[in-house]
């Protein structure tokens, strides 16, 4: 604290100490000529609460007139009057603010409640700002996903009114109509599913279940996938039991273990291991030799929408949301899922957790 503050806070508190006596002083007057008028003398104890009632009474009255003064109200108003209009700011939608001159006007002055009030309100509006973008990000990735499919069922439908289409396009086109309305119901179902899993109401169902009988039960559920690309199953699953929300768990295999084979080519190899660690842990490691990412799409891969395809196109399907789904799953159960991968070489998925 530099030597003006501490000047400043030594007249602030010697004002406040002579009004409190300018008030005291007053009431100790005013009493006194009261009782003389009434030929009263109370009792000593009742006397003081007298006195001092009607001593701050006066400061109250005192410190309200000072801030009627123009030159008192004109500094509060330096003060106030931008944080009010910035608050108004926000109100309508619009967090572009910026009060770094009434900050650095306090600097030197941290614990001023004017200059809390002022980081307060900076800190809110960079928050506000990001949720807004995040927001818009959300519904412009939204209506680009939407958008994509309906334009296909939409295109394709009014072809099918061509009477001279042959048998073989008119199979072909219903069945790009079917494939797109699929999209677009799974894209529905993972944003509902998201958006539960988001919920300050969501209860997870925890339960004890072995989670090898479950890895087990969904990669046969998904051989018609991998055997149909001929790839090669490694499976090492040790006997352990857990304690999680079964079906969500469920949709953190499903997802990771689907990705896996739609970007290993024919004939690679899906590896799936459980283990117990060292530090009472259990992690699920999955493998495959896939295309691999490079370390930019590593960063971003469990983000809302994200494809390493800049273009977006639907062509390897997917909206981008499964992998969100997984992260947030894997932080309902408080664990950790990390992943590496190399360009050519696969990816290596890890989920943790501490029971």
């Amino acid at each position: 604290m530099n030597l003006p503050e501490i000047m400043k806070r030594f007249l602030g508190f010697a004002a406040i100490t002579i009004a409190l006596l300018i008030g005291w002083s007053s009431a100790y007057w005013l009493s006194s000529m009261l009782y003389g008028a009434i030929h009263y003398l109370p009792h000593e104890f009742s006397r003081q609460l007298i006195t001092s009632f009607l001593g701050f009474l006066l400061f109250g009255i005192g410190m309200y007139l000072i801030t009627r003064i123009r030159w008192v109200k004109s500094k509060q108003d330096k003060f106030l009057h931008p944080i009010i209009q910035a608050m108004r700011m926000m109100a309508e939608g619009n967090f572009n603010i910026d009060l770094s001159y009434y900050r650095n006007q306090m600097r030197g002055s941290d614990d001023h409640p004017y200059y809390k009030i002022i980081e307060s309100i900076n800190h809110m509006a960079d928050k506000l700002g990001e949720m807004e973008e995040m927001r818009q990000e959300f519904i412009s990735n939204v209506s680009h996903e939407i958008q994509s499919p309906l334009t296909s069922i939409s295109g394709f439908a009014y072809a099918l009114k061509n009477d001279d289409l042959s048998p073989e396009e008119r199979s072909h086109y219903l069945e790009i109509i079917e494939t797109e309305s699929i999209r677009l119901s799974k894209l529905s179902e993972n944003l509902l599913k998201l958006t539960s899993l988001e919920s300050d109401h969501l209860s997870l169902e925890l339960k004890n279940y072995r989670l090898d009988h479950q890895l087990r039960r969904i990669i046969l559920a998904y051989e018609p996938l991998w055997a149909e690309k001929a790839i090669n199953m490694d499976i090492s699953l040790e006997n352990i039991t857990i304690f999680a929300d079964e079906d969500l768990m469920d949709q953190v295999w499903i997802n990771l273990l689907h990705n896996c084979i739609k970007f290993t080519p024919n004939g690679g190899t899906i590896n799936v291991e459980s283990y117990n660690t060292d530090d009472s842990q259990w992690e699920v490691k999955i493998k495959d030799t896939g295309i691999g990412m490079n370390n930019d799409t590593l960063m971003h891969i469990f983000e809302r929408f994200y494809k390493a395809d800049p273009s977006r196109n639907s062509n390897s399907g997917g909206s981008g949301l499964g992998l969100s789904i997984v992260k947030k799953i894997i932080d309902l159960h408080q664990g950790e899922i990390q992943a590496q991968s190399e360009l050519g070489k696969g990816t290596v998925i890890t989920v943790s957790i501490t029971p």
